[in-house]
C-alpha cells in the first residue's frame, strides 16, 4: 500500500518526473511506453493498490524501470523494505546493484547516502533512515533461496518464471510454492509487483482458469495487470524508435513463431513447439447413444455409427488426494484407464479416460488393487466396452484376476486379455499419435480437456522420459501411454468406397472385345 512521506521538502516529485531526471542525467530519452509505465505504477500506488503485473515484450527495459520505481519509492519513504526475488540469485542481484548505482548519482537521492557505507553491498544495502529496523532497504534473493527470516514491506518478483522452472507440470507446482511463502514475508500492508514474460501455457501470469490442473483461479487471480507486446492492435511497433517493423520482423524469423509469440506478444505459449498439438484433435461434446436395431446393438456418436473399440488399462497404485495426475501429482506413474471407439469412416474418437486412485480410509474395507479395480470396472461398463487390454509390466502382472472379478461383480461381461508393454514408451507414443493427428482423424470429448490429458499433450517432449535411459524430470505421461495404447492395438479400418462408374476408355485397345473360340486347328 501506499505510504506517501513527506520529509520536510517543498514538493515530492512524481515518479515521472524523478525517471525523466535520471534518464537526462543519462542522456536518454523517455519512451513513450516507460512514460506509460511510470504513470501506472504510480497511480496504482497512490490508489493503494498492493497487487501488480507488469508484463512487457523482452528487452522493453520494464526491470530498469521497475528499478528505478524502487530508488523512487525509497526517495518517499526511506523506512521501506523492499525485497527483490527473481529465478536465480545473480538476476535479482542485478536489480539491486542498478537501484544503488542510481541511489548513489540521482540528485534528488542525496539525502539517503549513509554517511559510513556499512551495509552498501550489491546483495544488499541499507540506505540512510529514521527507524532502526532488522532487514536492509533492500536485497537480493534467488527464488530457490531462504528467506524465511526476511520481512518486507514491497517485494518485486522480477523474472521469477523461466524455462527452466516452467517446462512440467512438477516445476511449476514447486514455483507455485515457493511464491506462496511470499505471504509470509510480506507486511499486511505491503506490495508485490511481477514483472516478467510467460514461458508457458500453464504460466503464472495466466488470466484464465486451467480446469485440466485442478486450479480454480488464475496464479494471480485479483492482480492489476498492465501489458505491453511488441505489436499493438493495429500491428505497429510499441517502440518503432528501437523496434521499427523490420526489426520485429527480423526477431520472428531468427526466433520462430512461437517463441516470438511467448516472448514479444506475451501469449501464454511455450517457446518452443511439442510434437503432440492438441489443436489437432477435433473437440465434440455428444455422448455414446446405445439403440437397438434389427435385433442388435448398436453404439454411435454424433451421428456416426462405431464398428470398433479399444481400451487399455495401465495399473498403478497412487493414493487420492489433489488432481490425479495435475500439478501436485509425483513423478511416478499413476493407474490411468481410456477408450477409444472406431467410426465407419476409419476416423478414432477419444471418448474417456479416467485416472484411477484408491482411497488409503477405506483400506480396512478392501485393498488398493482391489479398489483400483472396481473402478475400472465400473469405467468399462459405464463405456459399453466388451474388452479390456491390461497392460502387466510391474503391478499390473497381479491386476488381471482381480479385474475379472470385479467385473463379475459389476455384472459386466467383457475378456481382460493380458498385455506386457516391451516397447519403449517415447516410440510408443510417437507411433501411436504421430499418424492420427497429421491426418486429422482423432476426435476427443469435450471432457477430456478436464483432464491432464492435454496438458500432457503441450508438453510431451520425446527422450526426457525414462524410455530414453533418463530422469523423468517431473513430465507425466501416463495418459498419453494409455491412449496410445488403444490406437496401437486397434487395427486400422479403412472406410468403405464405392465403386465409381466408368465413362470408358480413350485408350487404344482399352475396349472390351469377342473373340471367336470355336474353332478347329
Amino acid at each position: 500500500m501506499a505510504q506517501v512521506i513527506d520529509r520536510g521538502r517543498a514538493r515530492c516529485a512524481g515518479f515521472g518526473e524523478f525517471v525523466w531526471i535520471w534518464n537526462a542525467m543519462m542522456g536518454l530519452g523517455l519512451p513513450g511506453h516507460h512514460r506509460d509505465m511510470a504513470v501506472w505504477l504510480e497511480v496504482c500506488w497512490k490508489a493503494g493498490k498492493g497487487q501488480l503485473l507488469l508484463m512487457a515484450f523482452r528487452n522493453s527495459g520494464k526491470s530498469t524501470l521497475v528499478g528505478l520505481f524502487c530508488a523512487w519509492l525509497l526517495y518517499r519513504d526511506a523506512d521501506l523494505r523492499i525485497l527483490v526475488l527473481a529465478a536465480d540469485l545473480g538476476l535479482a542481484k542485478k536489480m539491486v546493484r542498478n537501484v544503488k548505482r542510481v541511489i548513489e548519482r540521482h540528485p534528488l537521492l542525496v539525502g539517503l547516502l549513509p554517511e559510513k557505507r556499512v551495509d552498501w553491498g550489491t546483495q544488499r544495502f541499507t540506505v540512510e533512515r529514521p527507524g532502526v529496523l532488522r532487514d536492509p532497504s533492500m536485497q537480493a534473493a534467488g527464488i530457490g533461496g531462504n528467506i524465511t527470516g526476511s520481512r518486507a514491506d514491497v517485494v518485486i518478483c522480477d523474472d521469477v518464471e523461466v524455462p527452466k522452472n516452467s517446462d512440467s507440470a512438477h516445476k511449476r507446482a514447486e514455483l507455485r510454492e515457493k511464491l506462496g511463502e511470499i505471504a509470509y514475508v510480506l507486511s499486511p500492508d505491503g506490495t508485490q509487483i511481477y514483472v516478467g514474460t510467460p514461458h508457458s501455457y500453464y504460466s503464472i501470469y495466466a488470466d484464465e482458469i486451467r480446469a485440466e490442473t485442478g486450479e480454480t483461479a488464475p496464479f494471480l487471480a485479483g492482480f492489476e495487470r498492465f501489458c505491453l507486446p511488441i505489436l499493438d492492435e493495429q500491428g505497429q511497433s510499441n517502440w518503432p524508435e528501437r523496434f521499427p517493423t523490420l526489426k520485429i520482423e527480423e526477431i520472428r524469423t531468427h526466433t520462430g513463431e512461437r517463441k516470438f509469440a511467448s516472448q514479444m506478444m506475451l501469449k501464454m505459449l511455450a517457446p518452443s513447439d511439442g510434437i503432440l498439438d492438441p489443436a489437432r484433435l477435433h473437440r465434440y461434446g455428444d455422448d455414446a447413444v446405445i439403440e437397438q436395431a434389427n435385433g442388435a446393438l448398436r453404439l454411435s456418436i454424433a451421428g456416426r455409427r462405431m464398428v470398433a473399440g479399444a481400451c487399455h488399462f495401465d495399473p498403478s497404485f497412487g493414493a487420492s488426494g489433489g488432481v490425479p495426475g495435475g500439478a501436485n501429482g509425483g513423478a511416478h506413474d499413476g493407474a490411468v484407464i481410456a477408450c477409444v471407439y472406431v467410426c465407419e469412416r476409419g476416423e478414432y474418437w477419444l471418448h474417456d479416460m479416467a485416472w484411477l486412485t484408491f482411497d488409503p480410509t477405506r483400506l480396512h474395507e478392501a485393498d488398493e488393487a482391489s479398489q483400483i479395480c472396481a473402478k475400472a470396472a465400473a469405467f468399462i461398463r459405464q463405456n459399453h466396452l466388451p474388452s479390456v487390454r491390461v497392460e502387466t509390466n510391474g503391478v499390473g502382472r497381479f491386476l488381471p484376476n482381480i479385474l475379472r472379478r470385479a467385473l463379475k461383480q459389476a455384472d459386466w461381461a467383457a475378456s481382460v486379455v493380458e498385455h506386457h508393454e516391451a516397447k519403449n514408451k517415447d516410440a510408443r507414443i510417437e507411433d501411436a499419435f504421430g499418424a492420427v493427428l497429421s491426418a486429422g482423424l482423432l476426435h476427443a470429448h469435450a471432457r477430456i480437456w478436464q483432464t491432464p490429458f492435454i496438458r500432457e499433450m503441450r508438453e510431451w517432449r520425446p527422450g526426457e522420459g525414462r524410455g530414453r535411459g533418463r530422469s523423468k524430470a517431473g513430465q507425466h505421461d501416463d495418459g498419453l501411454d494409455a491412449v496410445a495404447g488403444c490406437l496401437i492395438h486397434e487395427p486400422v479400418r479403412l472406410p468403405r468406397v464405392e465403386k465409381a462408374r466408368s465413362g470408358g476408355d480413350w485408350r487404344p485397345a482399352g475396349a472390351a472385345f469377342s473373340a471367336r473360340n470355336g474353332f478347329q486347328p
